[in-house]
This record gives structure tokens, sequence and C-alpha cells, in this order.
């Protein structure tokens, strides 16, 4: 079977675990080249192993611009050039009624999960529009749509995204480049080991959540459409 990624490559942000990582081995066995990107040097590089041979172990905070433009820098050289497409994976999440959110919490859902991806995206797209040809993938949520209780910074970090997307996706008509946003629902990673969603009513228990690879099935999809079609926006719920 031939590999529908085979000579492309990509940079998945947040790929150390969770979705993010499930996304990065998934374009690795599609044959894509995969630059796997995250804040902890032991944790990038033991994910990278685990995505390909040939995948490149970036130390990237996407909440700092200057470590985004390195990063970027770096992955072009590699490369020889911007990645063919970027996933926009990292993200943080925290749980607080508005009363009682902390500041800091709240600054660093805005920083990792909108600010981070309008950094990837704009350090790659000038590039992206001289070529003609590139794919920018933003993982949304269901919360980018849907207001719940104590979901004041996440809410407001993923509306943001997905007005991001929006702005994007108007930019960016008949450029050749395209922008993609997957929103799933609730999905079973490592960020609900602080808040036992089992424990809390109305939360979707871990066991029926949607898993990281039903999420990276979504993106291959995405990326795998020929160059003339573009997938907007996909809905991920459990069944």
């Amino acid at each position: 079977m031939t590999a529908p990624l085979r000579d492309r490559t990509a940079a998945v942000t947040g790929a150390s675990r969770g979705i993010g990582l499930a996304i990065a081995r998934r374009l690795g066995a599609e044959g894509a080249r995969v630059a796997v990107l995250s804040r902890d040097r032991e944790s990038v590089a033991r994910a990278a192993r685990t995505v390909g041979r040939d995948a490149l172990a970036v130390v990237c905070d996407v909440r700092d611009p200057g470590a985004v433009a390195r990063a970027l820098d770096a992955i072009s050289t590699q490369f020889g050039d911007v990645p063919d497409a970027i996933v926009c994976a990292a993200g943080t999440f925290t749980l607080a009624r508005v009363r009682d959110a902390d500041p800091n919490a709240f600054a660093d859902a805005i920083a990792v999960n909108l600010f981070g991806p309008f950094l990837i995206v704009r350090a790659v797209l000038p590039r992206m529009l001289e070529r003609g040809s590139g794919h920018c993938v933003l993982i949304g949520s269901v919360a980018d749509r849907h207001a719940y209780p104590e979901n004041g910074a996440y809410a407001a970090s993923k509306f943001g995204a997905r007005g991001l997307w929006e702005v994007l996706r108007a930019e960016l008509r008949g450029s050749g480049v395209r922008a993609t946003l997957v929103s799933p629902g609730p999905t079973d990673t490592p960020l609900w080991d602080a808040h036992d969603p089992d424990a809390r009513e109305g939360f979707v228990p871990r066991a029926s959540m949607l898993r990281p690879d039903a999420v990276a099935d979504a993106v291959a999809y995405a990326l795998t459409r020929p160059p003339g079609v573009l997938i907007e926006e996909l809905r991920l719920s459990s069944a």
C-alpha cells in the first residue's frame, strides 16, 4: 500500500503526549517526516523515537515568540523548507468557575491554546503563501462553540482559536494554502488526570470519551485530500 503522505513534512505541537502524540504517530505512519514539538526535552525526544526513524525532536514553548521562531528555523533547515503541514495540538485545560478562577491559569490558557497557534501559523504562512501550498490544522474542541460551567479559561481560548481559524479561512481562500479546524468532544488524554471526570456530575466518564487516535484519524483525513479539496471543519463526538 502507498503512504499518502510520503515525501511530505509536518510539524505537530504538543506532540509528547495525548492528541498531539497520536497525530504525530499517525502522520509518521502515513509516510510524512514529522517534527515533534513540546516544551520538555526528555519527553519530546522519547515521543520522537515512537513516531519514526526520521522524526525530528524540537523543544519549543509555543507561548514564547522567540522559541517558536527558533523552532521553525531549525525545522526549516532540516526539512529544506517550512513544513507542508502544521498541526497546532498543544493545549492546557483547567476547571474553575469564573468567580474562583486563577488569573495566571486563565492567562496561561490563552497563551497556550490561542497565542501559541497564532505564533506557529504566523511563522509558516509567509513561505506557504509564497509557494502556494501548505496546510494549517488547528485542534479545537466542543468547547469552541458550546459553553460549560467551569470552562471560562478553556472556552475563551478555544472560542478564540475558532475565531482565528475563521479569519484564516477567509484570508487564505484561493491561495493554495488550506486551514482546517478539528473540534473533538471530550477525549481521554492526560489533561483529565487532575480533574477526575468520573467523579464529577455532568461530565462524560473517561471510558466513554473519544480516544486520541480518533482525532488523529480526522487530521490525517483532512491532510490527505487532493490539493483542490479543503476540509474546512470536522466535529467529532463519541457515539
